[in-house]
């Protein structure tokens, strides 16, 4: 399977005036920012707010160039997972559960998710919010989409920005992010923190930079959101009989979300017909005797490992559409709550 790694190297900030795709060889990338005042003024955006906050705007070439080149790699789960979720990883993880404790217990109840699926979530992210990105958001956006090859998905990320600056959650000298546009220590992209971040200690204000109750209960709240039950953990690495029926695992071929949730729907089988069909615990347990639908995955191939996946996978994936990311995020998870901290 290949993984694209997006490369978030030093930017190198230029005064450009032609970009690569065709519209933007004829319009200035200056004359392309007040195009885009006279846009946003029009979409309700005081004319004043506009001006302050897309002046003195820098074309910043380097993100155009990371974008174009992000570079493949050939990876399995195999070699994935040893790197994502390393021993060292799992001891901070774990440590942060305990320290953070009382407010994810107060997070988890009002939103009905397990802390230890929001830790794993931080910790993989941003590395426990250590690593939220340097580069200007509103620069990187419009430089984006100056350059035009997905200039409608960067323009409503660019609308979604203001509104976060109107909103007054983070100044604009803080406003930083990865340079695709993820922003703080859930590396939302500016239409997401529209849609999930969450106000978690009630100042009014949703800072997923730097406070924690905010990046907890915005983590917590997309999840939510997205169809989460706290009834049920996210899956499980199973066995297969010999001569078991290869058809059975759910297609992961798809052009689009609703084609991905078609799969599953018709994949989707209870715990007891898979058990039936001879599908056990790594161990060779049976299932659990509990009224759950899951559907198998296979992250790499059907000689690769093999998962019973549930309902809170979906959401998951709807976070990240990544297999290997969300096996993460899982193994994660289950490492955090077992053996259970004391």
């Amino acid at each position: 399977m290949k993984i694209k790694f997006w490369l978030a190297g030093l930017f190198l900030s230029v005064s450009a005036t032609t970009a690569t795709n065709s519209f933007a060889a004829e319009v200035s990338f200056e004359q392309y920012v007040e195009n885009l005042k006279k846009e946003a003024i029009a979409k309700g955006f005081e004319s004043e707010f506009v001006n302050d906050h897309l002046k003195g705007l820098t074309y910043l070439n380097r993100i155009v160039a990371a974008d174009k080149n992000q570079p493949e790699f050939k990876e399995t789960l195999d070699t994935y997972l040893p790197k994502r979720v390393p021993e060292w990883k799992v001891k901070k993880a774990r440590d942060a559960y305990k320290e953070n404790l009382p407010l994810l217990t107060r997070i988890s109840k009002e939103f009905g998710v397990q802390p230890r699926f929001i830790v794993s979530l931080w910790a993989l992210e941003t590395n426990f919010g250590r690593i939220q990105g340097k580069h200007p958001i509103i620069d990187s956006l419009v430089t984006l989409s100056y350059d035009g090859r997905r200039e409608a998905f960067f323009k409503n990320q660019l609308w979604a920005s203001l509104t976060i600056l109107k909103e007054g959650h983070i100044s604009q000298e803080k406003f930083l992010g990865s340079w695709a546009g993820a922003m703080g220590q859930c590396q939302f992209i500016p239409t997401s923190f529209i849609a999930y971040a969450a106000d978690g200690d009630g100042d009014g204000k949703k800072d997923i930079w730097n406070n924690k109750a905010d990046v907890f209960a915005s983590i917590a709240n997309y999840l939510k959101s997205e169809g989460w039950s706290n009834r049920q953990t996210w899956g499980r690495q199973v066995k297969l009989p010999v001569g078991f029926d290869k058809s059975l695992i759910m297609s992961k071929g798809s052009k689009g979300r609703r084609q991905w949730l078609n799969n599953w729907n018709d994949a989707e089988k209870s715990l007891a017909d898979w058990s039936k069909l001879g599908v056990t615990r790594m161990n060779g347990a049976v299932l659990p005797k509990v009224s759950l639908n899951a559907v198998l995955i296979t992250p790499d191939d059907a000689k690769g490992r093999i998962y019973l996946a549930y309902d809170n996978y979906k959401s998951l994936m709807h976070w990240n559409r990544s297999y290997y990311f969300v096996t993460s995020v899982g193994s994660l998870a289950d490492r955090i709550g077992y053996p259970k901290i004391k």
